[in-house]
């Protein structure tokens, strides 16, 4: 299947700096892709490469089979949505929608046609003769998707159009999202430092970090098989507890030992790729049962420090060797600070990485 968007040994740089090196990612039609990282990590000056915003070293981009590399954005055959609403505030909803319509000379009633289209998908039907100022954050950002929408074009760019919004309307407008893309079938590619959004938006994520793609994978792959240390941390929220420690073989039974803590490794899943050596054992907070012994999982022993009730579940933080870790429980915890605590580790779901940080 032919990419609908390819990038192809990308190179940006400012001088003496390169700020992304050797890229290369094709993306499916249809597909919706989430590049996800931290503040300066490359992924909005990627998406503004592919819009044509960002001027590029070397490499190609080709969108629908054309090489792009030098096009106008306009040209591009490209819808963007933007972090700021960017509306005319003396125009209407209406006009807003219609304005890069009219000045490209398209037929009154193919305009007509198209907002009505776009104004029934977001909802927009009762504000199109509004001002942008007569409406909320989450309807300015709604018609912002919708002036790119009218286009009707086959890639939509998303640069972090949520990220002005409070939580509510993160939520609320996530889901139009969602539902936009599951309508359409357009290829949309998403840029959040959210992992939330890509969590619940992607079909792939790719997470960056310094200008490099550091795993391309589904969210449930990278959730559960995170590829190295710096992946395993960025997704989950409490983050990824990690433990140092050494694997040693006993018996020909792999063991992982840190500060008098010794686990049988042999419920691991990928266990044909551990080897004896330092090592970093990776779990997550939901993966930890608050009852080590009646679990039957390998126990930790703690003194729990802090008690964040959440709602639905509660985030119990503990302290071991001098390390605070964590675990989570559904609904509320009877348990107080000082309580002395020896939660199990489900080692099947946990995650092993080398010296260097690299997945076994």
């Amino acid at each position: 299947m032919q990419p609908a968007v390819s990038v192809k040994d990308l190179k940006i740089a400012y001088g003496d700096h390169t700020v992304i090196e050797k890229l290369s990612i094709d993306i499916a039609p249809r597909e919706f892709l989430v590049l996800l990282g931290p503040s300066g990590c490359g992924k909005s000056t990627l998406l503004n490469s592919i819009a044509g915003l960002q001027d590029i070293s070397d490499g190609e981009i080709w969108i629908s089979d054309q090489n792009v590399t030098w096009a106008e954005p306009k040209d591009r055959g490209i819808g963007m949505v933007f972090q700021s609403y960017a509306l005319y505030p003396r125009m209407s909803v209406r006009k807003n929608l219609s304005f890069g319509l009219r000045v490209a000379g398209l037929p009154k009633a193919e305009i007509e046609a198209r907002i009505a289209r776009t104004a029934s998908l977001l909802h927009l039907d009762k504000l199109l003769d509004r001002r942008p100022s007569e409406l909320s954050g989450g309807q300015r950002q709604r018609v912002a998707i919708g002036r790119a929408l009218v286009r009707e074009v086959s890639v939509f760019l998303f640069d972090e159009p949520l990220s002005n919004l409070d939580a509510k309307l993160r939520n609320e407008l996530r889901v139009e999202i969602k539902k936009l893309h599951q309508s359409l079938g357009n290829t949309m590619i998403y840029v959040t430092h959210d992992q939330v959004e890509a969590l619940t938006l992607a079909d792939r994520i790719a997470i960056m970090k310094d200008g490099v793609i550091q795993q391309l994978a589904s969210p449930s792959e990278i959730y559960h098989r995170p590829v190295n240390l710096f992946v395993a941390g960025f997704i989950g929220a409490p983050a990824m507890n990690f433990i140092k420690g050494d694997i040693v073989l006993k018996s020909g039974t792999p063991v992982f030992e840190s500060n008098g803590l010794a686990i049988d490794l042999t419920s691991y899943p990928f266990l044909a790729a551990v080897k004896a050596g330092p090592a970093t054992l990776g779990i997550r907070p939901e993966h930890i049962a608050p009852d080590g012994v009646a679990s039957g999982w390998p126990t930790i022993p703690g003194i729990v420090s802090v008690v964040e009730p959440m709602g639905a579940d509660t985030v119990l933080w503990f302290d071991w060797a001098g390390q605070s870790l964590s675990y989570r429980i559904m609904g509320d915890a009877a348990l107080q600070p000082g309580t002395a605590i020896a939660p199990g580790l489900d080692i099947a779901k946990a995650s092993l990485f080398d010296a260097d940080g690299a997945r076994l």
